[in-house]
């Protein structure tokens, strides 16, 4: 399993992701240009990454150069291309674009994620959204490089500390803005903020965007894990007190495990009817966010027999899960702790005649036959015994030819 964190210690911008990224992995690099050509951009602006020493830190920065003027460089990565493009506009040049279909698809993603902020903060429509600091033809690039930069790692799991909210006026196409801009903090909402009292704009629309595009976890990786490679991207913007720069760190492990959180829900029933106790688990082992319910018989107070139940869910749905169980039981109070769970990948295959879960543990896949399976019901132990066995091998395979394939 891969995890790429992010460590946004300046902040976070479109052109400081490509160059933490690039400077991570200067392999990705060879394809820069030909992302650049993809969208038919390769005679109007040059993108590079270049060394870059703060004296205390190294690490990169990207560089765009406009080619229609060649000597107007964008040392500072200001947008100084005036032309202002409708996210209709910018969504056709990606259709039409040479890209792979995955890359297009990131990459009209985060700025469709753009057009809706800008569009509520202005009143229109997301297509009618004319965009100005992220319309330039160097912010397509940006944002079209990013999604390359994604796409090319793999499957990885994502990660960041919280993003600082930074203070202040910024300049825009607008006018005087307060920092987070109206858009930025849009843009911020559900990621994880601070305030760690450096002014300044921090974070730009184009930086929140990429961050919501990839819907990261909070924190680091949890469990034992490898730390394979970094990356320091710079931005333009120099702070007296924090270098402005975004760490990339990222992690692997020689073992399947999936480490998350979740949180578990705990509390005892001794005045339910069993039926009624029953219906109401149910329904909240329906709510799609309950991974799991489970209860035990205990003695209570005054040595009464009860139901002692358990649920895990989804952290960011605690308050939900616990308002279901006030409705459904007759429990007065509920106990709460969010954990560290460990979890191995599985998956569900389809055999001729039902599903089964294969399993990947560290020494190999393992299969079981689903409970509700056809095979599970009818016959003596050893007939459905025998038949589970013959569907977990086709089952197992299934699955190791389609790995090699």
């Amino acid at each position: 399993m891969k995890r790429i964190h992010l460590d946004p210690v300046g902040g976070l911008s479109g052109d400081m992701f490509l160059a933490a990224m690039l400077d991570a992995y200067p392999e990705l690099e060879e394809g820069v240009d030909q992302v650049i050509s993809a969208i038919a951009f390769e005679d109007q602006l040059k993108v590079r990454r270049v060394p870059h020493d703060t004296g205390v830190l190294t690490g990169s920065q990207v560089k765009v150069e406009e080619l229609v003027n060649p000597n107007a460089h964008h040392s500072d990565h200001t947008h100084h291309h005036h032309a202002h493009h409708h996210f209709r506009d910018i969504r056709t040049i990606l259709q039409s674009s040479g890209l792979s279909g995955a890359v297009k698809d990131r990459a009209i993603d985060i700025f469709e994620i753009l057009a809706k902020a800008e569009g509520k903060v202005h009143g229109v429509d997301p297509d009618d959204v004319a965009f100005h600091e992220v319309g330039a033809l160097d912010s397509i690039a940006d944002i079209t490089l990013a999604a390359y930069l994604i796409e090319a790692v793999g499957g990885a799991e994502w990660s960041t500390n919280p993003i600082p909210m930074g203070s202040g006026r910024v300049q825009t196409a607008h006018g005087l803005l307060p920092v987070p801009a109206p858009a930025t903090l849009l843009l911020m909402q559900g990621l994880p903020v601070f305030d760690d009292g450096v002014p300044g704009e921090r974070v730009t629309p184009t930086g929140a965007a990429i961050l919501q595009h990839l819907r990261p976890k909070t924190g680091g990786p949890r469990g034992q894990m490898t730390l394979v490679q970094s990356g320091m991207g710079f931005g333009s913007k120099r702070f007296e007190s924090i270098p402005n720069v975004l760490r990339i760190m990222s992690f692997e492990t020689a073992h399947a495990y999936v480490a998350d959180r979740v949180a578990v829900l705990e509390f005892e029933i001794d005045d339910q009817t069993a039926e009624d106790l029953a219906i109401g688990l149910e329904a909240i082992r329906t709510h799609p966010s309950v991974l799991d319910v489970s209860s035990f018989a205990v003695f209570g107070k005054k040595n009464r027999i009860a139901q002692s139940i358990r649920i895990l869910c989804k952290p960011e749905v605690t308050q939900d899960v616990q308002a279901l169980c006030f409705q459904q039981t007759t429990t007065l109070g509920i106990r709460t702790l969010t954990v560290d769970r460990t979890t191995l990948p599985r998956h569900l295959v389809q055999t001729r005649t039902g599903q089964v879960k294969i399993a990947d543990r560290p020494g190999g896949m393992t299969a079981k036959v689903e409970m509700d399976h056809p095979a599970d019901h009818g016959g003596t132990h050893q007939q459905r015994a025998h038949l589970s066995q013959n569907l977990s091998r086709d089952a197992l395979n299934q699955s190791q030819n389609g790995a090699l394939e």
